[in-house]
Order: C-alpha cells, then structure tokens, then sequence
C-alpha cells in the first residue's frame, strides 16, 4: 500500500501525517509539529519606511520605499524549510504520494519551494486553513475538499 503523507501548514505552524486510510476517508496519524513564535511585523521593526530623493533636476520630490514585512518574511522562509523537509524526507523515500493544506499565502510560498521531487509526489492540493482544528475536522474537511475536487 501506498505511504501517502498529508501536510497542513500556515504561516506559523506546519502538521505532516501519514494518511493511514485513503482520501475520501483519511485517518491521520501525527508525524511531526512544528511551529515558530512570528509576532506582528510592527514588533519586530522599529524603523519607517525609507525615503530618497528623486534626483530630478531642481526638484524636492522624494520617493518612498516599501516598509519590509518582517511577518511575512518569517512566514516564507518556514515555508521554504518545511518544504525542504519534505524534499529530505521524499529523497529518502519516506512517502509516495503527498496531500497539501494550506491558506493562499502559504500555498504560494510552498509551491516555490517544493523541489520537482515534491511536486512530482503531490496528488491533491487546497488552498483551505486546518492547521489549528483538531486531527478530526482536518480529517473530515480534507475529505470534503478531496471530494469535492473530483466532482
């Protein structure tokens, strides 16, 4: 039997389990957590958004620059190392097929990392937030959007 493996992920926490049912009717088995504190990007810089002359000739205009995001920083690079985790754990043949939840922002971070060994794993994928229900609802809800996805 396939080792088919089911990734939940936000920004801030990620969930991997080993699906030991199938899709329609998963039954989630707890591999790992893993989770890091990323308070609001206004704690975690004091400075303002920079700000520079235009250069045009006799003028005073200034341009300002993006403030950076902090929080969204911290959020992309967990992505990336969960995703590379997931590459580490497909190179060592861990799991056959893999399922992913996760919120827009997330997704899109994953998807850019995933390695073509990860994307080459991956039969389904939904861009729905689980990471904080418990193993039961994600279950459930996974169910529904897998099914869902097939109509």
């Amino acid at each position: 039997m396939p080792q088919i493996w089911v990734a939940v992920a936000d920004g801030r926490k990620a969930l991997l389990f080993e699906n030991l049912g199938s899709m329609l009717r998963p039954d989630l088995a707890v591999i790992s957590v893993e989770e890091i504190d990323n308070p609001p990007s206004r704690a975690q810089g004091a400075d303002r958004a920079g700000r520079m002359n235009d250069g045009r000739a006799g003028g005073v205009r200034k341009s300002a620059f993006a403030a950076t995001d902090f929080h969204q920083l911290a959020e992309d690079r967990f992505a990336a190392k969960f995703a590379a985790a997931l590459d580490k754990a497909a190179a060592a043949g861990a799991f056959d097929r893999l399922a992913v939840a996760a919120p827009p922002s997330t997704l899109g971070a994953l998807r850019e990392a995933f390695t073509p060994r990860v994307r080459s794993k991956i039969v389904f994928e939904t861009d729905i937030d689980l990471v904080n229900h418990p193993v039961s609802e994600i279950e459930k809800r996974l169910a529904a959007a897998y099914d869902n996805r097939r109509a």
